[in-house]
Parts: structure tokens; C-alpha cells; sequence
């Protein structure tokens, strides 16, 4: 690898970080000497890439402005590839027409090698075999952006129709379910809703309090701690 290879391999790890990244995480990653991972950042600020940090604290990319923009290798064309075909074949019409126009933009930029290996993906993804429920799903992905609570008239496996005043912070896509999370205010905690178990589906005009970013961390630390207490969803 030589050092321009080494540097932009080095700006890229920074950018998959998005806090400080020690030397040493650095230097196995690049399989370098730590001292290298020194000069290399001290290299790359001399350049006006705008990295902060000092050793024994991590380094954190703030901006790579200074830099053009790195191209995507051959594995990162077939991750890109694969994931956009999976959604354009696994979910509602707004995400499949969302995902095609990200694949046109990808391809307009690529060099002609990687386009063409675009045009002829050998990764391909399984057609449905049967048409899955996709209604309410741009409905839910709208009220998690905005913030907005949702009603649910919901029938439960016990064919129970219950009406739930929900703050949705994750849509979870499985093989053949869709799930709802979300916090519950009729039970006070956070629960699971099967998309194709909603009866009707309304959003309020209420915001829940806090940002959608506390009610993540919430939500994830509240399954951290059912998994650490050795619970396991059915």
C-alpha cells in the first residue's frame, strides 16, 4: 500500500467514527505501527483536513472538505447494490421508489469499471413469495421523522382490539413481519405492534416530549437491560 493509499484509507476510517477513534484502534485497522498513525494525521491536518484529537485522547474527522470525495470500492458497490435491491423488492412503494432514484445517483457518479459491474450484479435477492401487508408503513416512517404520536386501533393474537395512544421510535423490517416499536401510554412502557395487526392508524397533531433521539437511546437501553437480565423476545 503506498502512503497516498494509506491516507485516504486513514480519512475513511475517521469517517465511519463518529467519535474520537484511538491511535491504536487506527493502527490495527490499517495494520500499521501506531507511530505511523501519528505522522499520517499530522500529514493529513498539514493538508487542511480538519481532524481533531491528540494522542492518548483519539482523533476525530470534522470535516474532509479539503479532500475529493473517496470512491466506492468493488465490496462497497455490492453492499450498496444488495441492500437497495432488498428494499426495492421488501417494502412499500414510497421506500422502493426512494431506493431507486439513490441507486440512478450512485451509478451517475461511478467510473465506467464499477458501472458496469453495477449492471451486472451477481448478488441478487430472493423475490417474494407471497405479497407481504405493507400498508400504514409511510404513515409510521412519517410520525418517528416529525415526532408526532400515532393511534392504533390494534387486534392482538388473541384477536383483542385495543385502541393505543403510541410515540413509534423504530419500524423493524423481518422476513415476513413488520414491527412497531414504540413507547406505550396505555401500558407506560415500551412495546411491539405487528404492522399487519393495525386495524386503523392515525396521527396526532401531539409531539411526544423530548427529541427522537433521547426516545432511541431509551428504547435501546431499556433492551439492553431485558437482555442483560437474560430476557429473550419469543
Amino acid at each position: 500500500m503506498t502512503k497516498t493509499q494509506r491516507l485516504m484509507e486513514l480519512v475513511q476510517l475517521l469517517r465511519c467514527h463518529r467519535y474520537p477513534v484511538t491511535a491504536q484502534h487506527l493502527a490495527e485497522q490499517l495494520s500499521i505501527s501506531v507511530r505511523t498513525v501519528y505522522r499520517d494525521i499530522i500529514c493529513l491536518q498539514q493538508q487542511g483536513v480538519a481532524i481533531e484529537g491528540s494522542a492518548g485522547l483519539g482523533y476525530l474527522l470534522k470535516s474532509d472538505g479539503h479532500l475529493p470525495p473517496l470512491m466506492f470500492s468493488r465490496h462497497e458497490i455490492d453492499a450498496l447494490a444488495l441492500g437497495l435491491d432488498w428494499v426495492s423488492r421488501h417494502t412499500d412503494a414510497e421506500l422502493k421508489s426512494a431506493a431507486q432514484h439513490a441507486l440512478a445517483k450512485i451509478y451517475a457518479v461511478l467510473p465506467e469499471h464499477l458501472s458496469h459491474a453495477l449492471d451486472h450484479q451477481s448478488l441478487l435477492v430472493a423475490t417474494r413469495g407471497e405479497v407481504l401487508f405493507e400498508t400504514h408503513l409511510p404513515e409510521i416512517r412519517k410520525a418517528i421523522h416529525t415526532r408526532n404520536k400515532i393511534i392504533l386501533r390494534y387486534k392482538d393474537l388473541k384477536e383483542a382490539t385495543s385502541t393505543r395512544v403510541i410515540w413509534p421510535v423504530v419500524l423493524g423490517y423481518f422476513d415476513r413481519v413488520r414491527l412497531l416499536c414504540g413507547w406505550c401510554e396505555l401500558r407506560q412502557d415500551f412495546r411491539n405492534f405487528r404492522v399487519d395487526r393495525i386495524e386503523e392508524i392515525q396521527a396526532s397533531d401531539e409531539v411526544y416530549p423530548g427529541t427522537r433521539f433521547q426516545l432511541l437511546k431509551r428504547w435501546k437501553d431499556y433492551h439492553q437491560l431485558r437482555e442483560q437480565n437474560g430476557y429473550r423476545e419469543a
